[in-house]
């Protein structure tokens, strides 16, 4: 019984699969049309004489007080080394107070921003990444992938301070100061 199912099955394929063949094709679809231009929508032409004609100013909601420009004048400005061999490029933009500064392909846009600790603090807030200058060094750091891009890096400035501070190194703050420094004693 099994055997004469599957003949008459096998037998009938054929004939189905025509049978669905049969059908009137349908005609293919046209492409849409193309929507009719807005009233009141430049042409390109005159849409880039716009783009090029307007301002671009990444963050005109940063304002730089006084004391931030005072700082932004203490950047150290150009091709500064770093370790393994890295260069930071910082140059000033044409906007006061604000610098470009570039790691590799990295690039970024930064303001000073206040510091409590008197180093220089140089932010680009939407890329997260910030410039912090010291005495006898610099780095480049990303805050959104909590690392460092770049450190070590003294301009000849930073690097006469370094090599005072190798030879003359700043007391450490847990030792005790010898007994002619010591602060004397307050009496009531």
């Amino acid at each position: 019984m099994k055997a004469l199912l599957t003949t008459l099955l096998i037998a009938a394929t054929p004939a189905l699969a025509l049978a669905q063949s049969t059908e009137p094709a349908k005609p293919a679809a046209k492409p849409a049309a193309k929507p009719a231009p807005k009233k009141g929508k430049l042409a390109r032409s005159a849409q880039k004489a716009v783009e090029e004609a307007t301002p671009i100013d990444d963050d005109p909601a940063v304002t730089l007080t006084a004391a931030d420009l005072e700082v932004a004048k203490r950047v150290f400005v150009g091709d500064i080394p770093c370790e393994l061999g890295a260069t930071v490029h910082i140059t000033p933009h044409k906007r006061e107070g604000f610098f470009n500064v570039r790691a590799g392909i990295q690039r970024f846009r930064m303001h000073p921003v206040e510091s409590r600790t008197g180093a220089i603090r140089l932010e680009d807030p939407r890329a997260g990444a910030m410039w912090l200058q010291l005495g006898n060094k610099s780095m480049l750091m990303s805050q959104k992938m909590g690392r460092r891009l770049a450190d070590d890096c003294m301009n000849p400035a930073q690097a006469a301070m370094n090599e005072s501070l190798k030879k003359n190194p700043m007391p450490s703050l847990l030792e005790p100061l010898p007994a002619d420094k010591a602060a004397p004693a307050v009496s009531k």
